[in-house]
């Protein structure tokens, strides 16, 4: 299967990253996926500055390597971003000019069957976007009580009939492949919706497999320290989930509360018409940025 990955707001997030050819330094694309973002800042990035592109999917990180094979200025890394003091350190990189973060789930995802990550496919429940982590969707739908499940579906699946959805899974259990998991709860639920029925329980579900939220909340603590003045946070969210905890980071680091950021974005930058013509997908997209105040000596 041919796969096609459209970066959300490519223009935008460079433009809001400050990317330029005068700037020598670090980039950090946290979230690599098939390259497109890290194509842009090497495209617009000074010759003697470095890009990390970094994905926890193995397979995100070789196919942005077979994409940027032409380039020489980017260090691929296999990582969970939630690392990134760590790969820093491990680095020798002591500040950076900016990263950029593209959450949630891509297109090599979604359209890779095997994996899980959609019930359009019948496959095994897995949604892991690290394959060598052992935790799957199978262990959340088939081991986890009540009150966890229903935690899950509420909480990260956005699902008011969570109560229904979940009494339902735990009658069908050992539930095994996502068809079925659709299936159940498509059956589960009243009314009709214009999104598939399963489509907030797959999201709630592939955000605890993934710790996808607490992935972004030690991400975005462990890179300020690492900001140089000037150097720019830049977040791409697709569901409110995402987009609250970059809100509320920026807030409660802003400059006006005593932080070191100025929030550039009072409103999130949202895709135009034609771009959610030609990728639908990014129809939800919000992107936010903030800039490192530079410390008086």
């Amino acid at each position: 299967m041919t796969i096609e990955h459209k970066s959300v707001l490519a223009a935008e997030s460079i433009q809001y990253l400050g990317v330029a050819k005068e700037k020598k330094g670090v980039w950090v694309d946290a979230t690599a996926g098939f390259g497109g973002h890290s194509r842009r800042i090497l495209e617009n990035m000074s010759d003697e500055a470095v890009l990390l592109s970094i994905d926890r999917d193995l397979r995100a990180i070789e196919k942005a390597e077979e994409r940027l094979s032409e380039f020489s200025g980017v260090k691929f890394i296999h990582s969970e971003f939630s690392g990134i003091d760590r790969i820093l350190r491990e680095n020798g990189i002591k500040e950076i000019l900016g990263i950029i973060y593209d959450f949630g789930v891509s297109s090599l995802h979604l359209e890779s069957p095997a994996r899980g990550f959609s019930f359009l496919f019948d496959a095994p429940l897995d949604m892991r976007m690290d394959e060598g982590a052992e935790f799957t969707a199978y262990d959340v739908v088939n081991g986890y009580n009540r009150a966890d499940l229903e935690r899950v579906v509420r909480d990260y699946g956005e699902e008011w009939q969570y109560e229904r959805i979940v009494s339902a899974i735990m009658k069908h259990r050992p539930v095994k492949t996502t068809g079925k998991l659709a299936e159940i709860v498509a059956a589960a639920k009243k009314g009709r919706e214009k999104i598939h029925p399963a489509t907030k329980v797959f999201q709630g579900i592939r955000i605890e497999v993934n710790d996808e939220l607490g992935e972004i909340k030690k991400s975005l603590k462990g890179v300020l320290p690492y900001l140089a003045a000037n150097a720019r946070i830049c977040a791409i969210s697709f569901h409110s989930l995402e987009d609250r905890i970059v809100k509320e980071f920026f807030r409660e680091n802003a400059e006006k509360k005593g932080g070191v950021l100025r929030i550039l974005t009072k409103k999130p930058v949202v895709p135009g018409k034609d771009e959610v013509r030609f990728n639908p997908r990014s129809r939800s997209a919000k992107l936010r940025a903030a800039e490192k105040v530079e410390q008086a000596v």
